[in-house]
């Protein structure tokens, strides 16, 4: 053809020389000028890489921590006995205050002769780690929605039951540590603190106005087994103001709550909870449930004149409801099914995308390249009206 062979321009001459160790090769390969190269997919490549390792340690972390489930049942036997842990520092003298707590049963507890009280220096409760003032933050005080990490509740519930001692005192005691535990009835009450004379009929000389003073730090405030790693929503609470007649009022709403990691116990906690003479009731102290009472809290705080009993008062309410929060985790098995579904899914989704863009840009560069104008096969073209003329 047109001396195509005559040149020795045979289709063999453009592939391997023949002989030597190339004539052993089992496996034909094309020539390498009917090969046209790519595009460069490295990035791309070390794109997707990246993602599943990402995708794939989000799944371990998750199946490390496990679900955290939250399920509410009738509250059984409201008429049960609720301890209340307290721990506060008044800047009042330990002879000034009166404490007292009453509930809707209509029982009284002089909870000042069952509370510790401890003089004190207020200068001492004003500073350490955690300590905030109402209405800092959105919402001034947490919610005990914020507290359902369930390691970090039976963690902290393994920890010493014990108050912390007082400072020493430093110079004379202007201020009133009250600590302690006490029983009430698990119903609607109210627990305040007042001075002498303001509230209740007391025999002996009036108290000076000029010496209240009910700024306070609420070092703990909890309802149920007295777990002092447990953070609540009023720990480290601090209040001043320089009014003698103040008002700070604090409404809880306490919900018992179950915590468990142990999703096979719920069974057996449920049926404890419904009856606390049950054989099993000392599941709620092992390291895999616990039962305590979590609380919101909302306060209103404002002066009032001298007609008005000024104090700190705490009014609780029990919701008849239990909360339960269970962690539940998957198998080892079905990690790895995940983890293989995410990656196989990410490799797929990526060769698809990679195939339509370089598909789109093949259709953009011809679609370019019409509308630069037919050039002729050769590149060739036309000028000012010359002819191309071929011998």
């Amino acid at each position: 053809m047109n001396g195509f062979t005559d040149h020795d321009h045979e289709g063999d001459t453009f592939g391997p020389a023949k002989g030597g160790i190339s004539s052993f090769d089992a496996f034909p390969k094309t020539k390498k000028t009917y090969l046209t190269q790519g595009r460069n997919s490295s990035a791309w490549t070390v794109t997707l890489i990246l993602t599943c390792l990402y995708l794939a340690s989000s799944e371990i972390s998750r199946w490390w921590t496990g679900n955290t489930s939250q399920t509410f049942s009738v509250e059984k036997g409201v008429g049960h006995d609720l301890q209340v842990n307290l721990d506060i520092v008044v800047s009042m003298r330990c002879a000034d205050l009166h404490v007292n707590m009453q509930d809707a049963a209509g029982d009284r507890t002089l909870a000042g002769e069952l509370l510790r009280k401890d003089p004190t220096n207020w200068s001492q409760w004003g500073k350490g780690k955690g300590i905030h003032k109402l209405g800092e933050g959105d919402d001034g005080v947490p919610g005990w929605e914020e507290l359902w990490d369930v390691h970090d509740q039976l963690g902290a519930a393994r920890k010493k039951r014990k108050f912390p001692k007082t400072p020493r005192v430093r110079g004379p005691p202007d201020a009133c540590r009250i600590f302690g535990s006490l029983d009430g009835n698990k119903v609607q009450g109210d627990f305040h603190i007042t001075a002498r004379g303001h509230g209740y009929m007391e025999l002996g000389e009036h108290l000076d106005h000029s010496v209240f003073n009910f700024s306070h730090k609420i070092t703990e405030l909890s309802f149920g087994p007295y777990y002092p790693s447990l953070v609540n929503p009023l720990d480290n609470t601090f209040a001043t103001t320089d009014a003698h007649f103040y008002k700070f009022q604090y409404y809880l709403s306490i919900v018992p709550t179950i915590y468990t990691d142990d999703a096979s116990l719920l069974p057996l906690l449920e049926a404890v909870n419904r009856d606390t003479s049950h054989p099993a009731r000392s599941v709620f102290s092992s390291h895999h449930a616990m039962k305590t009472n979590q609380y919101a809290a909302t306060s209103q705080s404002h002066a009032v004149p001298e007609t008005y009993v000024p104090g700190v008062f705490f009014k609780f309410d029990i919701e008849p409801i239990t909360l339960t929060i269970a962690e539940e985790w998957t198998s080892f098995f079905a990690l790895v099914i995940r983890i293989v579904n995410v990656v196989s899914g990410v490799m797929v989704a990526g060769g698809w995308a990679w195939q339509l863009f370089d598909w789109g840009l093949e259709v953009w560069g011809r679609r370019t390249r019409g509308r630069r104008g037919s050039m002729g096969m050769l590149g060739g073209g036309f000028k000012g009206g010359e002819k191309m003329s071929f011998d």
